[in-house]
């Protein structure tokens, strides 16, 4: 059996937002000069989403390689990213690429919350030890705020997708918001929670195991 590597909040962040980054980019250095809304810009969403793609094959990789271990919501997001992706890829529609971020929040929100309802914290399940000392009860409570805020999530991306799409020729400008608005919205959320968090014992093991 093989032992979990050391954590590296780091490289958590890369495995995390690095393929998005590079898909950001591509599509950047990819797309038509003048905003050209034609053949090119199809071609540039297409070859971006090859990126997205590869990328998330390598963040599995390496997220096996030095961590020793795939976290699960890194298995779901990257399934979603190759079928999503490869529809994109295959019928040249960004539409699937974009409805991909929906269906991650939607099934993390539903799952979170369905979860409490029977009395299960999930996130305790997913996350492991990130959170050593947290009570049952505050296992409970973050499941049910990010249960929360997965299902907002999902919902602002369908309120964005819906006026900022390849149709409009506003692709670039979705794309530009989930590495400018989403990412910053959970880091802010995240920050949020540890109030909370600490209130119900985060860190209270490893006081003990110190003294």
């Amino acid at each position: 059996m093989s032992a979990t590597k050391k954590k590296s909040g780091w490289l958590n962040i890369l495995i995390d937002y690095g393929p998005m980054l590079a898909f950001f980019l591509a599509y950047r250095a990819w797309r038509p000069a003048g905003g050209d809304a034609g053949i090119g810009d199809v071609v540039a969403i297409t070859k971006s989403t090859v990126v997205f793609i590869i990328a998330t094959l390598i963040a599995l990789i390496v997220s096996k390689w030095r961590l020793g271990r795939i976290a699960p919501m890194l298995w779901l997001s990257s399934g979603l990213v190759v079928f999503f992706g490869g529809l994109t890829v295959l019928l040249h529609d960004a539409t699937w690429v974009q409805i991909k971020p929906t269906a991650i929040y939607l099934a993390s929100g539903l799952a979170l919350l369905i979860g409490l309802m029977r009395g299960h914290a999930l996130l305790k399940i997913l996350l492991e030890d990130a959170f050593a000392g947290l009570s049952d009860e505050g296992w409970m409570k973050l499941s049910r705020n990010w249960g929360w805020f997965f299902l907002f999530l999902a919902m602002l991306n369908e309120g964005l997708r819906h006026f900022y799409n390849q149709a409009n020729h506003n692709f670039d400008t979705w794309l530009a918001m989930k590495i400018w608005l989403f990412m910053p919205l959970s880091f802010v959320f995240t920050f949020a929670q540890m109030p909370m968090l600490l209130k119900h014992g985060l860190g209270a093991e490893e006081d003990s195991k110190e003294d």
